[in-house]
């Protein structure tokens, strides 16, 4: 280092390598989860016995201004196979537009049919989502309670392959893997896919069959109504309100299971407003489950392994605060170096990113060919979901921030249009179901712009380890704001 060296230069590169380590911790702990997947996958679950007289299931099918998907999922409901009379069907409805018509007639048609089912309506929407499965259950006749989103297509082979597990006492939840209807409709639709995948299949897998804590999803699964009474019921202090049931219940001594190879059909969000709006909810939902249940999880007799992998868990959303900051100076960084004429600085990117990019390719990758995908198709859409997980930073971020200051906002739904086939653009003319506009397209595309720069200053001043890293910020910034502004820019013409 040259006698120009300022303590400000320095100081920078000390902050760089600090986001450096955080940041290679949590995406090393993406090939810690892929090494435990590897050890207990062939340890799969089996129910300690079969029904001889099959309890009572109630299904529950929440909603809010579903007019486009709610007789889809109604029907595919009720062609679940299970006794009629050990079958219950309540439509928890909180909707405000033309859903309430259309439910409670699909309800009349399918009662009329023999079904036992029932629409509630809600015209006061205290606590959202927990609130209305909380009105369910107040007069649910189910000793086990299912649970639909209105984007999925309930299999008829659901309960049978669910509910024997629960003649086990100790069982208090069966969770499956959600499958992908519009996988192949766009890159986002494929991203995200992927993204999923590798939360079902590699960390839902690895956690469960290893004995820490994994958590239900919202949807796709089944409860033992006795387990959500005990563990507090549903709450709605949280925007997850799931997951912050699932660890009070397996805090309590409950045990879940997952099924990876039993499939729940749904539609992932087709545009980038909606899809960006859904992660910013579980974002910020995790981080305020983070701070409600984390202390009282390490202040448990918990397996230390347990506890620790509950804390990457819950606190993984704090990773994109990390990577705004490593955003705004990345490029800087690289220019101090080059003025600092250290040859070996000029790879302190390396490390970072073989822990943090590489262990996330890694990662997907192995879900994708456990899958049954192809190599060259596993490896084919790596470079577009790391770019939409770093393009989604800004985004999130200003979850977690909201969730660490105790901000509070209601739950927004994620819009559904029914879209399954590729080509289908009928979307595209729905305007009833518009999210409001923000800022954040904009800061994503300045970044993008930013990052346009650095690309340039990697390779004028050789800094080829980061060259990579500059390349995925800028398409995923640029494809998340275009998207965006493009989206929001069609739809607002759409509606004058």
């Amino acid at each position: 280092m040259d006698g120009n060296t300022t303590a400000f230069e320095l100081a920078f590169l000390v902050l760089y390598a600090t986001l450096l380590v955080f940041l290679s911790v949590y995406g090393g702990h993406r090939y810690y989860l892929a090494w435990l997947y590897k050890r207990h996958k062939k340890n799969p679950w089996v129910p300690k016995a079969r029904y001889e007289e099959l309890p009572i299931v109630t299904i529950q099918l929440p909603m809010y201004n579903e007019m486009y998907v709610a007789e889809r999922l109604i029907e595919a409901t009720c062609g679940i196979r299970y006794p009629r009379e050990k079958l219950e069907i309540q439509v928890l409805d909180d909707s405000t537009d033309k859903t309430v018509e259309i439910a409670s007639a699909a309800v009349a048609a399918w009662r009329a049919k023999g079904f036992d089912i029932h629409y509630i309506h809600r015209s006061d929407r205290t606590g959202f989502k927990a609130g209305a499965l909380a009105k369910g259950l107040e007069t649910a006749k189910g000793e086990f309670v299912g649970v639909f989103d209105a984007d999925f297509v309930p299999q008829p082979d659901f309960l049978e392959r669910t509910v024997d597990f629960f003649t086990d006492p100790r069982i208090g939840m069966v969770q499956v893997r959600w499958d992908h209807l519009n996988r192949d409709y766009n890159l986002l639709t494929r991203a995200q896919a992927v993204m999923l995948d590798g939360h079902f299949i590699i960390e839902h897998t690895a956690r469960n069959r290893s004995g820490r804590f994994f958590n239900f999803n919202g949807t796709a699964g089944v409860w033992r109504r006795t387990t959500i009474d005990e563990a507090g019921g549903w709450q709605h202090d949280t925007l997850t309100e799931d997951l912050d049931l699932s660890y009070r219940a397996q805090i309590a001594g409950w045990q879940f299971v997952f099924l990876p190879d039993v499939l729940a059909p749904a539609e992932v969000p087709v545009e980038m407003n909606s899809f960006k709006s859904q992660q910013h909810r579980w974002a910020k939902g995790s981080i305020q489950t983070a701070r409600k249940l984390l202390g009282l999880i390490w202040r448990s007799k918990l397996p230390l392994g347990v506890k620790a992998e509950s804390f990457f868990h819950l606190t993984n959303n704090l990773a994109y605060l990390l990577m705004v900051v490593l955003c705004a100076i990345l490029p800087a960084s690289i220019a101090i170096r080059h003025k600092l004429q250290v040859p070996a600085l000029m790879w302190l990117d390396l490390p970072a990113f073989l822990l943090s990019t590489v262990s996330i390719g890694y990662f997907y990758y192995v879900c994708q060919r456990e899958a049954g995908v192809s190599r060259r198709n596993a490896v084919k859409y790596l470079p577009v979901v790391l770019s939409v997980g770093i393009g989604m930073c800004i985004n999130n971020t200003r979850a977690v921030i909201e969730a660490l200051v105790g901000y509070q906002t209601g739950f927004t739904r994620t819009p559904k249009y029914g879209v399954t086939q590729a080509g289908d653009a009928t979307w595209k003319q729905h305007t009833r179901y518009h999210l409001k506009r923000d800022w954040t397209p904009l800061v994503e595309l300045g970044l993008g712009i930013y990052f346009t720069y650095a690309v340039y200053a990697s390779i004028e001043y050789g800094a080829w380890t980061a060259f990579p890293f500059m390349l995925m910020f800028q398409f995923g910034f640029m494809y998340m704001s275009m998207m965006s502004l493009w989206q929001t820019r069609r739809r607002t013409a759409q509606s004058l």
